[in-house]
């Protein structure tokens, strides 16, 4: 990998910020350069939200992106927002409970999770993110397992600490997911 692009995409609520920033730290942790750059409508919780993460071998020229190696969708306006951006040959994770269609685009790879059924299964809306960015380790290789759960420890307020346990299991599903 020398430079590897992700959009992360779907409504302000769903942790799609926290998830970007996960994905970035655990990056860094791996001595990576990283940017994150978060975007969101005035609503916040219930509008739109989405960042954008570069991991990179090398110093990164800019955090703007007007293509990407993955998005990640976590509602359908956000697949139809944001499916023309990935670049050829790219992927498309998307989360299968909250998207009922597919890419129209045959050009990129595309891996649906059930991520939200998954984490309702688990008490806790805020793991289809989590999920999510396990599939996105598993198959893309962007960070390991021990990195991610550190970056967890480091982003999520000590309360919550309690949870990590199940979140890496939750993150192992996402891993293990094909």
């Amino acid at each position: 990998m020398s430079e590897f692009s992700i959009i992360i995409s779907g409504f302000g609520g769903q942790g799609v910020l926290s998830a970007g920033r996960m994905a970035a730290l655990a990056a860094m942790l791996e001595g990576r350069e990283v940017s994150w750059l978060p975007s969101y409508g005035p609503e916040m919780r219930g509008g739109t939200a989405n960042c954008s993460v570069v991991i990179s071998d090398e110093p990164i020229g800019s955090p703007l992106l007007s293509s990407c190696d993955v998005l990640i969708a976590l509602n359908r306006p956000s697949l139809e927002k944001f499916e023309k951006t990935v670049k050829k040959g790219g992927t498309v994770i998307l989360d299968s409970s909250l998207v009922e269609i597919r890419p129209s685009r045959e050009d990129i790879r595309t891996i649906a999770v059930p991520a939200s059924d998954t984490a309702s299964e688990n008490g806790n809306m805020a793991f289809a993110g989590v999920m999510l960015l396990g599939c996105l380790s598993g198959n893309l290789n962007c960070y390991n397992r021990d990195n991610f759960r550190k970056a967890l420890e480091e982003i999520l307020p000590a309360k919550k600490h309690d949870l990590i346990p199940l979140e890496m299991e939750i993150f192992d599903k996402g891993y293990h997911y094909v």
